[in-house]
């Protein structure tokens, strides 16, 4: 696949140049910080009707007034979201439904960084709830909205999970089916870089189904890059492993507009129509992880994710 002549030291500003996104509507999880901020500023810049879904409704509306005053043009609704809750997630997607909104893009931004071992109100290993669980039941709430949108309007939808090459610092068999809620042998950057690998795993699985259903909808994964904002906040408990260090220390530290390239990129820009089931970083198709890739295990988690919504 051919270069986007993007790199990884692109804004997004810079990767949605030049494109119209007025007749799109979008939701963005988590826009109260870093990389979800700069996605909702530059989508709205760019036109998109941006809702920005999050846990702290006040810290929104003044990220929404901050948008407001630099693109007075902006279009911007906040709407209360709470991933680590499934009655949260449920009462969203059915508010967003009843509003009539069309939805062209979903973002799954949101997430939560090696926290300590805790459980969900729904007694889910709260990483796991929050960074796949929750955006996996909102994908599947929001879905017959997004393939009405899709088929009325005539435009590609587009499904966008920010996930990290943090992937591959999951427990050895990727995704522990059996031991989810083992506080026993839980290890906080293991459990994180398990909820990563399961946004890609997760997208992958979507994206073979909505091809198979001939919906025209894409579902793709990316790494937005080490950014100074998220794994390094001093308040993360417990020092980060020297050998994730190592791994992310391949790359460059990123501006929060650079972080929020790739997301704005694969979610706006006409290079990536009809590409679905891809990993992206830096702006690029890139390679994930082998566990990433394998399919039975995006089925089993799939079907593992279901009960559990059921």
């Amino acid at each position: 696949m051919c270069s986007s002549g993007f790199s990884s030291s692109s804004t997004a500003e810079e990767v949605t140049l030049g494109i119209h996104g007025h007749a799109l509507t979008a939701i963005v999880t988590g826009t109260t910080h870093g990389i979800g901020i700069e996605t909702a500023r530059v989508l709205a810049l760019r036109g998109v009707h941006v809702i920005m879904a999050v846990r702290n409704v006040v810290a929104a509306k003044s990220v929404k007034e901050a948008i407001l005053k630099e693109i007075q043009t902006a279009k911007i609704d906040v709407m209360e979201l709470d991933l680590s809750s499934m009655a949260s997630v449920t009462k969203f997607a059915s508010e967003f439904t009843s509003s009539g909104f069309p939805l062209n893009i979903l973002i799954n931004n949101a997430g939560i960084t090696a926290t300590p071992f805790s459980l969900s109100r729904d007694n889910i290993e709260l990483q796991f709830a929050t960074n796949h669980l929750g955006h996996f039941l909102l994908t599947h709430l929001l879905l017959d909205t997004m393939k009405k949108t899709a088929s009325v309007s005539k435009r590609e939808g587009r499904i966008v999970n920010v996930s990290s090459d943090g992937h591959q610092y999951t427990y050895p068999e990727g995704i522990r089916f059996d031991k989810i809620n083992d506080e026993s042998s839980f290890q906080l950057w293991h459990a994180y870089g398990q909820s990563k690998l399961a946004n890609i795993l997760h997208a992958n699985e979507l994206a073979r189904r909505l091809k198979e259903e001939r919906v025209d909808i894409t579902a793709n994964s990316l790494h937005p890059g080490a950014i100074l904002t998220n794994i390094y906040k001093p308040e993360i408990s417990g020092a980060v492993p020297t050998d994730l260090i190592n791994m992310l220390g391949n790359y460059e530290m990123k501006s929060i507009q650079q972080g929020a390239a790739t997301t704005c990129y694969v979610a706006l820009h006409p290079q990536v129509k009809g590409i679905s089931g891809e990993y992206f970083s830096d702006n690029n198709v890139a390679e994930a992880s082998s566990l990433a890739k394998d399919t039975d295990l995006a089925k089993k988690l799939w079907d593992f994710s279901m009960k559990i919504i059921d």
